[in-house]
């Protein structure tokens, strides 16, 4: 049995998570999901636990998907979880080239290796800080994120 962790952020999740979460169901027997706060990315417009109700709430209908809220390194979670690989989407070459260190890095400290799984050309474009300000702005996301995400959005920014 292969068990894979796919940790981001997610805030929110959207559609190109959604993809990628997809995917690794396909392609892998366990997919766990794994939100974190980031501080580089700031606070956050959601809570922990809202994004995985976000989350559950977009992928409950895949049987092999799980969904965990963390704050340590990714590679002791994925030892924790007994992960197998950690999963990363890329959307474009800036993002391997960021996400290639990551792997190497996180590779060195634990011995877990990093797959990545390339988006579709339809969701290369999406990323949840632009989400946020489009939202933030009154902008339109309901074709960029899940119906049960676009409802939170909705609640949140008006």
């Amino acid at each position: 049995m292969t068990r894979v962790l796919y940790p981001g952020s997610f805030d929110p999740v959207h559609n190109g998570h959604i993809e990628i979460i997809t995917t690794a169901s396909e392609l892998f027997d366990e997919v766990v999901v794994a939100a974190m706060r980031n501080p580089q990315k700031g606070g956050g417009s959601f809570s922990l636990d809202e994004r995985e109700e976000m989350i559950q709430e977009s992928v409950g209908h895949l049987g092999n998907v799980s969904i965990t809220m963390f704050s340590s390194l990714v590679v002791d979670l994925a030892k924790e979880l007994e992960a197998d690989f950690i999963i990363k989407g890329l959307r474009a070459v800036s993002d391997f080239e960021n996400e290639l260190q990551m792997a190497q890095m996180n590779n060195a400290v634990s011995g877990v290796h990093t797959l990545f799984i390339p988006s579709a050309s339809k969701s290369s474009f999406l990323a949840s800080k632009f989400i946020r300000e489009i939202a933030k702005l009154g902008g339109d996301v309901s074709s960029m994120v899940p119906e049960a995400v676009n409802r939170r959005i909705k609640e949140r920014f008006g």
